[in-house]
Order: structure tokens, then C-alpha cells, then sequence
């Protein structure tokens, strides 16, 4: 589930800062309707827009079991990424060239980086979700996790319909409100919606052109760099200082060079270029540098193991080769995760929730209390070092 920038929608209701959610549903939707009259639209579209409304269950049961992202990156990969899926993309490739050209030009993206996007979620098209989005929408606003992000969906879903850009009763996408090839929410393609195909509509459901080049549009606007890198494969030395480690580290490449890291295909980047050394199943497992076009990946998504699968899979389908697996150290399952979550808890450390998911707060926590017992400080919770806390 991705966080992104909603100053749009923020604008069009000042109000919902308050985030209100909960209590009785229809008399929460009663509310949204006063709001949108007292926010400048018009009775009868706002009327005609939530007419109908209904609380959709299967979109809380879909928001509450997220557990793929528990799996382990080479196991998480392994399973989106298919032969199947990279000849498909590489004949999206070749079937959209022009498109992919047009964003090359525009904003210096490389059509790797677009084509993973597609392909994660949406199957390149072939399934962009049957939630209606109005009504997955308003249930996530009035459920009381994440109404600061869903509250204001409603209102952009609601400026798309005054524009004739959306259909309340018919448009469908994932349970979280996306819609579309690439998936955006309403701000976003109110934002960074781009007629491509120049019909004079921006349709993200059924044309490549716009969604690709909307898709385009906003990783641009969240600051990917034109014509950089986003992830590499290297390998390390063997008596590299492991806490160096992770997201929250960079040094430069010409440093990563000098203490030993090498690029396993081709050369490293630009030497002056900050990267951070990524080792998603510790020392043992997979290595990469990933520069600063990587953390654009995380305002797509939150989850580090679909952020550094989907900028695996742009290299592939630039033509990288299969990563090395290596032999890492067996992980936790899940309710060892959970254990451990308890137990770098007690000690101190902030984790967030107790999810049983390796997130970046419980990385860091491992990180240090490695590096406290005398153990590689990899980032890589191990059963020895559950047993030792």
C-alpha cells in the first residue's frame, strides 16, 4: 500500500485535517456529502456520486492480510518474477516502443522501471481489480486505520467525476482505491494524469499510452533523477564492515569501490554518486547498490521487499542477468518475527507494529543489537540471534 502526496485533494477540502472515520457508515457518508456541499460542489453531483454507496467488507478483509510481503526477498521474487512474465514484458517492450521512446525523451525513465510497475500490478493490464473504487474508497475513509489517506481520496474521486473522468456506480480497481495499468489514486491522476493517445481523455484503464506516460509523469514528480541508475547487483568482499548496510547508509561509489565492492555485470556507476548497500538476506544472500533513484521506489510503495523486486526486475528487463542467490542464513517464520519483534521492543527499540514483517525500523533494530552481541551486522534476523536475546 503505498503513502503518497495528496496536497491536491488537501486543497480542494481544508477540512480534512480533522480525519474524522467510524461511528454508524451511512451517517458517515451523510457527513462526506455535507462536507463536499460546504467545500463548493454542486447538491445534485455530489448526490448522483455517492448515491448508492455501500460498505465493502472484502476491501477491510484485503487491507488486513497483506501477508506476501513476509516473505523473504528471494522467495517473494522467485515468485513474481517468471520467464512468462519477462518475454511478456519484453514484447510489451516492443509493442509500445514509441510510448517508451516518448518517456525516454521526457523524463528519463527507462522503460524497464515502467514495465515492472506494469507488470507487479496489473499483470500488464490483464488485471487491474473488481473493488468499485468509490465505494473501497469510503469504506477505507470511515475505517479508523488510515483515514488520513483514504479521506481525501474520496473528494479527488469526487472532482474526477465532476470532470467526467470517473464513473461512481462502474469504475473498479484494486481494494486501496487505485485505478488503472499502473494503479494510482485519484490525486495522482488528478495530479499527473497525462492524455497520451490524445483522445482527450485520460484513460489509465484502457490505454497503455496514458497510464504509461502518467506513471511516468508522477515517478518524475517524486524526484526520480533523468538518466541515472536505480539498483545494481555487486558482489562484496568478504571482511567488508557489515554495518555500512542498509537503506539508511550511503557512501559514495568511488568509496564502495575502495573498500571492495564490485559490480557482478558491467561497471559501477558514476564514482561522485551516493548508494546505499542493500543485503535483504544478509551477508550470505543477494547484494546490491542501490542509488538515489531507489528511494523513489519507496513513495510507490512501502514495502521494501516489493520496492527492491520491482528494481530487480527493471534490470532484467534491461537485460541484467538473474541475481546470485548465494546461501543465507535460514530466516524466522512468522511468529518467531513476531517474537522478535517483542523482544527488540523490550530492549528499546522502536519497530513499529508487532506484524511479523521485516520492515526498515525492525532491520535497523537487528542491525544494532548485531552489531552489540558481536555478530555480522547484516540487517538479517537469524534463530541465533532470537536465541541470544
Amino acid at each position: 500500500m503505498r503513502l503518497l502526496p495528496l496536497a491536491l485533494a488537501a486543497c480542494l477540502l481544508p477540512s480534512l485535517a480533522a480525519a474524522q472515520c467510524g461511528g454508524g457508515f451511512q451517517q458517515f457518508v451523510s457527513q462526506l456529502k455535507d462536507e463536499a456541499v460546504q467545500a463548493g460542489y454542486d447538491t445534485s453531483t455530489v448526490n448522483a456520486f455517492f448515491a448508492g454507496t455501500r460498505q465493502d467488507e472484502r476491501v477491510l478483509r484485503a487491507d488486513r492480510a497483506q501477508g506476501v510481503f513476509q516473505k523473504p526477498f528471494i522467495e517473494f521474487s522467485r515468485r513474481l518474477i517468471s520467464q512468462d512474465r519477462l518475454r511478456r514484458g519484453l514484447q510489451m517492450s516492443q509493442a509500445h516502443d514509441s510510448t517508451f521512446q516518448r518517456i525516454e525523451r521526457t523524463y528519463g525513465i527507462n522503460r524497464g522501471v515502467l514495465l515492472a510497475f506494469w507488470a507487479f500490478e496489473t499483470d500488464y493490464g490483464g488485471y487491474q481489480g473488481d473493488f468499485n473504487t468509490r465505494d473501497a474508497l469510503v469504506t477505507l475513509a470511515h475505517d479508523c486505520r488510515r483515514p488520513e489517506l483514504f479521506r481525501p481520496q474520496v473528494f479527488a474521486a469526487l472532482e474526477l467525476y465532476q470532470k467526467g473522468d470517473f464513473d461512481p456506480k462502474r469504475t473498479t480497481g484494486a481494494w486501496a482505491g487505485e485505478i488503472g495499468m499502473v494503479q494510482m489514486l485519484p490525486s495522482d491522476i488528478l495530479e499527473h494524469g497525462v492524455d497520451a493517445d490524445g483522445d482527450g481523455k485520460v484513460s489509465l484503464k484502457t490505454s497503455p499510452a496514458d497510464a504509461l506516460m502518467s506513471g511516468a509523469r508522477m515517478l518524475s514528480h517524486l524526484g526520480w533523477q533523468p538518466n541515472q541508475p536505480w539498483l545494481q547487483e555487486v558482489t562484496i568482499p568478504a571482511d567488508l564492515d557489515l554495518s555500512d548496510s542498509g537503506t539508511g547508509r550511503k557512501r559514495s561509489v568511488a568509496e564502495w569501490r575502495a573498500l571492495g565492492v564490485t559490480a557482478r555485470q558491467g561497471a559501477l556507476a558514476d564514482p561522485d554518486l551516493p548508494a546505499s548497500l542493500l543485503l535483504p538476506q544478509g551477508h550470505k544472500g543477494p547484494a546490491f547498490l542501490a542509488y538515489p533513484n531507489f528511494d523513489v521506489y519507496f513513495e510507490w510503495n512501502q514495502s521494501f521487499t516489493y520496492v527492491l523486486t520491482a528494481a530487480y526486475f527493471a534490470n532484467r528487463l534491461e537485460g541484467a542477468a538473474i541475481y546470485h542467490a548465494g546461501q543465507p542464513d535460514e530466516g524466522l517464520n512468522d511468529a518467531q518475527m513476531k517474537q522478535l519483534q517483542e523482544k527488540l521492543q523490550a530492549r528499546g527499540h522502536d519497530v513499529g507494529a508487532v506484524d511479523g514483517i521485516l520492515g526498515a525500523r525492525t532491520r535497523a533494530a537487528v542491525q544494532k543489537e548485531q552489531q552489540r552481541l558481536g555478530l555480522p551486522a547484516d540487517a538479517w534476523p537469524t534463530a541465533d540471534l532470537l536465541q541470544r536475546l
